[in-house]
Formats: structure tokens, C-alpha cells, sequence
């Protein structure tokens, strides 16, 4: 009888690589931690480029800001102070209103940062009412880091408030609306990135019941992103990056790494435990923990690859980022990982928790609580199937109406912000005129009578034709022969009716007056501009960018397992929870179901760029646990097990890691869900629900009944399938453990098994 014991010589990458690692141990170590420190170096020498303005959106709005900055015209950061009567008491003809814009106007010169400070009265900016006024000003310096010095300021127009009790002085514009979101947005994620780190090291304690294998996990995900920052950074000069992409990077980057190094520990320390020595133990690991990894590693690439088809700046930077951590995570975990296994060997055991630790050494590998819940399922797999299934469509329901939308401040933000409360002010005293859009006008010759009579009746054209209320005003720069134009758009806040008013402009006033000129180009940008063209360019990459992800993804499947039924099967389940986490989404921030218990009272829409983003993430990261599982049942029946048999084993053997992987997982996306900003939290809570979702009812229901039912269809692959190449190779050869099946016998007939693995 062949020593089983022994493994015969690698075979396939993964295998290969870990193999070579544990026997050149120091290398390998030493190689990654080099890896680490010149990515780190060379990307701190080189410098992040980060999204323009101009790149940030697509469509007219994005051509407004090119020209500008083409033209080499700052777009000076615009700042609004609201001065208005609390109740029915004074207006601006009063000496104490009149004060108080005085008050104002020194309080914010004498702060040496504004420029083209305007007082109302010379401005005409003052309600019908004679309630409120607006002193306007231009933040000095550039646009883009007028944010970083707008505090003296708004101390400025603070102080002003507390000697002007009976009136409301409020600001809002470009530099302080920049800061509140960048300050919320900056603490949310210092607050998710210091709160992961311990969540997952607590659950990887509890998981191993070891401090140093506990810690492993989190070292090389960390050390994976570290070397990533580096690497992306020197990338960032052909694909520029962003804030957002470098904290989605970690997001992602933190849950693979985790989960591909608790992938493979938990395989090693599984045949440790079976009596196997240390080197034969992780060979066994690389061939099928490594082989899935990589299988799985590849198919969140490809998933993340979708976003660089959106033609969105932020989404392509997102996406390059994000498939470039896992694709270092992935690296590392059948590299170095095995390297550190063998440096280590019984030391990995080192800093057992009490209690703890003793219970994990006497537990076995197979999980009891997953074996009970199977022996329903494989008795009744059809009744599990429905239950299961239609529970997931029941979730999905609400989705059919979900309603996206760029979020406004105060969905965004609630009423907690002044500078919220600001806006709402601003924009019910003045509707628009807190955010007008704007129209850079460019000619051969802006002076040209021609150009300033369209000018002209574009301005009273705007009113006459019910896109604004005005004042409509124009700035003509001569030198660049360029106008820029701003309209207060009637519906100001209230974004279905600011894009009727910028239909009217786009489609009405400018091809009657601008458009009928030679020569004349005249984009329509600002907020409600930049939120349509945004939305509309997402709507067209919607179904370029799912079927790529679906169709990549069904071929990884179909060469990875050698089954057309396994290939069909990955996408289904994958779909349907993706679909409930939509559902789940759109029930709580669109119709409020338990809104409450989030925090998410009154939003009543789904933040735009968060149904593509959830679809490609949630894609890529159900394929962690897919690829697993799948992999497992492959493996025992490629070793003689019947299906039904190889399915309890395979989910049973990895019910353990799965689990542990979902709840480090679940537990760090839940903080998201806890964070201020809406957006935030829908992701949070979409991506929590998804993953939760996935590692219960699909991997421990609807796969195994699905897969019971087909019995050995499982593994058909039509013969003119044959000539797709096979990436199924890596597959062991010691037979798994016996274990006592649910509803089966331990060996089939020899003619039962796959065609593939029949001798």
C-alpha cells in the first residue's frame, strides 16, 4: 500500500511555491520583507497622484473644469455667509442688520485669507423679504487646499453670530463644505481602520486560541497593504488614485489577507493534528489551500478589473487599488506564509489564551453544529432549496424599486453639521443660489457682438424660461477669450427639480442662444450638473461592467473545476446574494424598515455608485468562500467519495475557517455601518448582510442541496469543452480522512466516480 503520508512531487503553482518556500524558509521571508520596504521606498520617492477635479466627473461637467484649467482660470474656492432675521423682527434696512453684515465683512478681511469680498448691498443679494442677505467672498490660494484654511474664517463669522444673538449668521460654500465632509469622512475612516485591526486580531484569537497564530494573519494582510500603498503609489502616474481608493484598498485588502492566510493555517494545522509531519502537513496545505487561493484570488481580480471599465476616474482608481492588494495578499499567502509555517513550526501554538487554547487542541476539524444543520438539508434537499431560495428572492423584492441618488448633505450628513443647516438656509432664502450652475462660454473672440448678444439673451432666457429666478451673472476673462456664466437653478436643493431646470438650460435656452453662434462652445457644469453626468455615465456601464465580471468569473469557474455545472451553479448563488443584499439595502435606507437601528431615519435612496461597487466587491469576495468549499468536496470525491458524501465532508471539514473568515469579515464592514456619513453605512451594512448571507444560507444550504440533488451531474463537462485549459491540476494526492457520512455510504462503486478521476 502507498504511504499516504507522503505527497508525490509538487504539482501546479501554488503547491510548487509553497513547497519552495518552506524549503528555502529564509529566502522567502527575507524576499517579501525586501518586497515590502522598496514598494514602501520607491513609492515615497515617486509620490501619490491623486484624481483632478477635472477627471473626478465625466460629460459636460468634466469639460467645464478642463477648459478652466486649460485656460490656466483658478476656480477660486466661493464662500456665502447667510446673514438673517431670527422671527418677524428686523430686515435689512435696520441699523442693527446693517451692523452685523459690518461685523461680518471686518471679521472675515481681517483674516488676510479671502479676496473679492462683497458686501449685499452692493451686491443686490438680498431676499424679497428684506430677511436675508449674503455677503460673498473667494478663498485666497488655490481651490483645492482652500479647505485647510478656512478655520479662521469661520471663526471669524462664529464670532459674529455670538455678538448678533437675534440674528442667524451662518456660512456655507466650496472651502467649508470641503472641510465638514473631509473632517466627517476623514474620522469615519481613521475610526473603521483603528477599530479593524482589533476586531479581526480578537476573532483570530478566539479562531486559534494562540496569540502568534492569531497575529500571522493580520501581519502578512497588513505587510500586503503596506507594499501595495508603495506599489500604487508609482501606478497613481498613469492611473491617478484618491483618498477613497487608498481606504477601499485596506477595506479589501484587510478581509482577503485575513481570509487566505486563515485558509491556509487552518489546512496545515488540520494535518498537523491528523498525525502528518510538519513538512508533508504543509505541502498538503499548499496543494489545496494555496490552489484555492489562488483560484479565488484570480476571480476578485477579474471582479475588481470591472470597475476600470466604468470610464469613471474614481472607480477605475478604486479598482486598480483594490485588485492590486489582493493580488500582494495572494502572493504572500502561498509564499511566505508557508515560509513562516515552517520557521516557526510548534512555536506557531506560542501565547494560547487559557481555556481556550486546550479546547481548540481537543476539538476535532469537522464542525458538529454544520454537520446537524446538513442532515436536514441532504434529507429533504429540495424542501431546503425552496425554503432557502425563496427566502433569498423574498429579500431581493425590494430592490426592483430601488431608487439611486447622489445624496444631499442633509441625507448625507442629517442636521448635525452647521454647515448643513447653512445650506438648507441659504437655499430656501435663495433657491440655487448656494450652488448655481455654471457655463463656460469659450469663443475665437468673446467680445465679438455676436457672443455678447447670445450672452445676453442667454441670461434673460434662463429666467424667461423658467430655469432660474436670477440674478444671472456673468464673469468675461478676455485674455482666454472665455465667459463663465452662473444660474441659480430653480429646485436648488431639491435634485429632481435642479435637473429640470438644467434640462431647460441644456436643451432649450442654450440652443436658442449660445449654441446658434459659429464657433461657440458652452458646457453646463456645477453640483446638479456634475451629479447627472455622474449618474449618467454610471447607467452606461452598468451592464459592460456586470457582464464582465459574470462572464470571467463563469470561466475561471468552468477551468478551475472542469464542470459546466459547478461554473453555472458559482454564478447563480453568487447573484442571488448579491440580489438579497440589494433587497436588504433598499428595504432599510429606502423605505426605512428597522432604519432606526442603524441610524438611517429619512435618507429614502441608495447613494448612486453603491449598487456597481457592492456587485463587483460582493462578487469577488463570495468567490473566498465558494472557491473553498467547492474545492474541499472536490477534493474528497476525486478521493472516492460518493457526492453526497464528498458534499457533507467538504462542508463540514470547512464550515470552521469559512465561519471564522465571515464573522472577522461581517464584524469589520459592521463597523462601517456604525460610521456618521450615510453613504458609509449603506456600504457597511450591504456588504455585512452580503457576506453574512453567503457564508449561512448559500454555503450552508442552498450549495449543498443544490449539489446533493445533482448528484454526478456536479462534474459534467460537454467533451467540446474539453479544449478549455485546465486549471484544475493542483489536486492532491492523499485521501482525505474518513469521516462518517450523512445519508450515504463512506465509498462508491468505482465506476461512480468523476470521468476525470477514474483511472
Amino acid at each position: 500500500m502507498a504511504d499516504t503520508g507522503r505527497l508525490e512531487r509538487p504539482r501546479g503553482i501554488a503547491a510548487r511555491a509553497g513547497s519552495w518556500s518552506a524549503r528555502h524558509r529564509w529566502a522567502a521571508v527575507g524576499s517579501w520583507v525586501l518586497l515590502v520596504i522598496l514598494a514602501l521606498a520607491v513609492g515615497s520617492m515617486t509620490g501619490r497622484v491623486d484624481v483632478a477635479e477635472s477627471e473626478q466627473v465625466p460629460g459636460e461637467s468634466g469639460r467645464v473644469s478642463k477648459i478652466l484649467d486649460e485656460a490656466g482660470i483658478d476656480d477660486a474656492a466661493g464662500e456665502t455667509v447667510l446673514i438673517q432675521a431670527k422671527g418677524g423682527g428686523l430686515t435689512a434696512n435696520d441699523p442693527a442688520f446693517r451692523k452685523a453684515v459690518d461685523a461680518v465683512l471686518a471679521g472675515v478681511r481681517d483674516t488676510g485669507q479671502v479676496t473679492a469680498l462683497r458686501s449685499p448691498y452692493e451686491t443686490k443679494t438680498i431676499s424679497a423679504d428684506r430677511r436675508s442677505a449674503l455677503v460673498q467672498f473667494e478663498m485666497r490660494g488655490e481651490a483645492e487646499k482652500a479647505a485647510d484654511h478656512i478655520q479662521p474664517v469661520l471663526d471669524a463669522v462664529d464670532k459674529a453670530q455670538d455678538r448678533h444673538q437675534d440674528l442667524r449668521i451662518e456660512e456655507f460654500g466650496d472651502a467649508s463644505g470641503q472641510k465638514a465632509f473631509d473632517d466627517a469622512f476623514g474620522d469615519d475612516f481613521t475610526q473603521a481602520e483603528y477599530s479593524a485591526l482589533p476586531v479581526a486580531l480578537g476573532i483570530l484569537l478566539i479562531v486559534f486560541g494562540a496569540l502568534v497564530a492569531a497575529l500571522l494573519p493580520v501581519v502578512l494582510a497588513m505587510t500586503a497593504f503596506l507594499a501595495t500603498t508603495g506599489l500604487v503609489a508609482v501606478v497613481s502616474h498613469w492611473v491617478h488614485m484618491s483618498d477613497t481608493a487608498n481606504s477601499v484598498m485596506l477595506l479589501v485588502g484587510l478581509a482577503v489577507g485575513v481570509d487566505y492566510c486563515l485558509f491556509y493555517l487552518r489546512r496545515e494545522r488540520e494535518e498537523r493534528a491528523a498525525g502528518r509531519d510538519a513538512q508533508t502537513a504543509l505541502r498538503v496545505a499548499a496543494a489545496t489551500s494555496g490552489r484555492a487561493i489562488l483560484v479565488s484570488g484570480v476571480t476578485v481580480i477579474v471582479a475588481m478589473a470591472g470597475m476600470l471599465f466604468t470610464g469613471i476616474a474614481e472607480f477605475k482608481a478604486m479598482g486598480l487599488a483594490t485588485l492590486m492588494v489582493v493580488a500582494v495578499a495572494m502572493v504572500g499567502s502561498v509564499t511566505v506564509l508557508p515560509a513562516l509555517l515552517s520557521l516557526l513550526g510548534e512555536r506557531v501554538e506560542k501565547g494560547r489564551v487559557p481555556l481556550l487554547g486546550r479546547a481548540k487542541r481537543r476539538g476535532g476539524t469537522e464542525s458538529r453544529i454544520w454537520r446537524a444543520v446538513l442532515r436536514p438539508v441532504l434529507r429533504r434537499p429540495k424542501l431546503s432549496l425552496a425554503l432557502a431560495g425563496g427566502a433569498l428572492i423574498a429579500l431581493a423584492v425590494p430592490a426592483v424599486g430601488m431608487n439611486t441618488a447622489n445624496l444631499t448633505m442633509d441625507q448625507e450628513f442629517g442636521d448635525r453639521l452647521p454647515v448643513v443647516n447653512a445650506y438648507n438656509h441659504i437655499d430656501e432664502a435663495f433657491p440655487g443660489g448656494s450652488d448655481p450652475a455654471r457655463v463656460v462660454v469659450k469663443a475665437d473672440d468673446i467680445d465679438a457682438a455676436p457672443v455678447r448678444d447670445a450672452l445676453a439673451r442667454f441670461r434673460t432666457e434662463a429666467v424667461a424660461k423658467g430655469a432660474s429666478k436670477g440674478p444671472v451673472e456673468v464673469t468675461v476673462h478676455h485674455k482666454q477669450n472665455l465667459a463663465v456664466v452662473e444660474v441659480p437653478l430653480i429646485g436648488g436643493s431639491d435634485e429632481g427639480k435642479a435637473e429640470k431646470s438644467l434640462d431647460v438650460l441644456r436643451n432649450e435656452v442654450r440652443p436658442a442662444t449660445l449654441g446658434a453662434v459659429d464657433g461657440v462652445d458652452a458646457p453646463i457644469g456645477g453640483s446638479t450638473a456634475s451629479s447627472k453626468d455622474f449618474n449618467d455615465k454610471l447607467g452606461s456601464a452598468v451592464t459592460p461592467v456586470f457582464a464582465f465580471v459574470v462572464v470571467f468569473a463563469f470561466l475561471l469557474m468552468l477551468m478551475s473545476f472542469r464542470s459546466l455545472t459547478i461554473a453555472v451553479t458559482s454564478i447563480v448563488l453568487n447573484l442571488l446574494s448579491v440580489g438579497a443584499a440589494y433587497g436588504i439595502l433598499t428595504a432599510v435606507f429606502q423605505h426605512g424598515w428597522g432604519a432606526g437601528l442603524v441610524g438611517a431615519e429619512g435618507v429614502g435612496a441608495i447613494v448612486s455608485w453603491l449598487p456597481l461597487f457592492l456587485f463587483v466587491i460582493l462578487f469577488g469576495l463570495s468567490m473566498d468562500y465558494h472557491v473553498f468549499v467547492v474545492s474541499r468536496i472536490r477534493e474528497a470525491r476525486l478521493a472516492g467519495r460518493t457526492t453526497k458524501d464528498a458534499v457533507v465532508h467538504g462542508v463540514v471539514t470547512t464550515a470552521g475557517v469559512v465561519t471564522s473568515a465571515a464573522v472577522i469579515m461581517v464584524a469589520v464592514f459592521s463597523i462601517f455601518g456604525t460610521l456618521s456619513m450615510q453613504s458609509m453605512k449603506q456600504m457597511g451594512v450591504g456588504l455585512a448582510a452580503a457576506v453574512l448571507i453567503d457564508a449561512t444560507v448559500i454555503r450552508g444550504v442552498l450549495l449543498p442541496a443544490v449539489m446533493s440533488l445533482l448528484g454526478e451531474r456536479n462534474w459534467y463537462l460537454p467533451k467540446w469543452l474539453g479544449w478549455l485549459p485546465d486549471l484544475a491540476h493542483d489536486e492532491p494526492a492523499p485521501a482525505p480522512r474518513p469521516s462518517t457520512p450523512v445519508g450515504a455510504s463512506p465509498r462508491p462503486e468505482a465506476d461512480e466516480r468523476p470521468r476525470h478521476a477514474r483511472v
